[in-house]
């Protein structure tokens, strides 16, 4: 069998009535290649009353990567960037040593039914590139190669697969692919990265013969070609890449390989000496549990 290890995630509430879905960090495994946050939010009906905003906050030493399968963000952040996010688009922000950001509801979605589905993910930085001045990089969903293969439909939003690479720009190798796979059929991944792993976001997946349900995400042994069969129509993404170079600290909405670095950036954001960003006047502070 080549699932590793399977991870079932917690749910936490961002605010708002705002819930997640999380799997990265675990115990089980700090990160998968460059991926040390997996969120999954939704699908949800939004209510006509709901505030899913989330506030200006900021990050420290690594990138984040939004993923739309339904629904807009409204991406603001202190280098000023402004950016509508939406479905198949892949919106990666580069912190290093220091950014801002906003998420919020278009105006033009606020009080009106809608629906939201995504994922945010976070790619540690490597070490080298901690301090790197932030960035922002937004692929539209025209420019993510996609194809057919096998009965399945698979998009590379960053990194290569099947002779295909996309145009997202990465510190190290990274691979995030979204596959839809018809039912009966079945894809044969083989050539992944040294960590891997697969996420159903719809539908009920076997990995060599091994069940793979909602709501889970199984760790791969890549040393081998891993074989995916959908019973039904089923949707999945594949993440991964090389090893991280070295054990990551995390604290709130910071990373870093330093401790010490963590400090300071929690004391930099009490003290308000993080850049703001242009338009937005709310602030969130430290959470009760400080950085040691």
């Amino acid at each position: 069998m080549t699932i590793s290890h399977l991870l079932k995630g917690h749910e936490k509430d961002l605010g708002g009535g705002f819930v997640v879905r999380r799997y990265l960090p675990s115990a089980i495994k700090q990160a998968v290649g460059p991926f040390i946050f997996f969120d999954h939010f939704g699908p949800v009906d939004v209510p006509l009353d709901a505030d899913h905003d989330v506030r200006p906050h900021p990050h420290i030493g690594l990138s984040t990567v939004t993923y739309l399968f339904e629904g807009a963000i409204d991406h603001r952040d202190s280098i000023g960037s402004v950016q509508r996010i939406e479905p198949g688009a892949i919106n990666w922000m580069t912190a290093g040593r220091g950014i801002v950001h906003s998420e919020r509801t278009p105006k033009d979605l606020v009080g009106k039914p809608h629906r939201t589905h995504g994922l945010q993910l976070w790619a540690a930085l490597p070490v080298a590139h901690e301090e790197d001045e932030p960035g922002f990089c937004h692929t539209p969903s025209s420019d993510i190669p996609e194809f057919e293969v096998d009965g399945a439909r698979v998009r590379v939003l960053v990194g290569s697969a099947f002779g295909k690479t996309s145009p997202v720009k990465t510190y190290s190798q990274t691979l995030y692919l979204d596959v839809t796979l018809k039912a009966g059929h079945e894809l044969a991944l083989s050539g992944l990265p040294a960590e891997a792993a697969i996420y159903p976001i719809s539908g009920e997946l076997h990995i060599d013969g091994a069940a793979l349900a909602l709501h889970s995400m199984a760790l791969l042994d890549t040393t081998g070609a891993q074989l995916i069969k959908a019973d039904a129509d089923a949707q999945f993404v594949v993440i991964g890449g090389e090893p991280l170079d070295g054990h990551r600290f995390m604290s709130w909405n910071f990373v870093s390989s330093s401790k010490e670095r963590i400090v300071k950036a929690s004391e930099d954001w009490e003290a308000q000496r993080f850049e703001k960003v242009p338009g937005e006047t709310e602030f969130i502070p430290l959470p009760a549990k400080r950085p040691a």
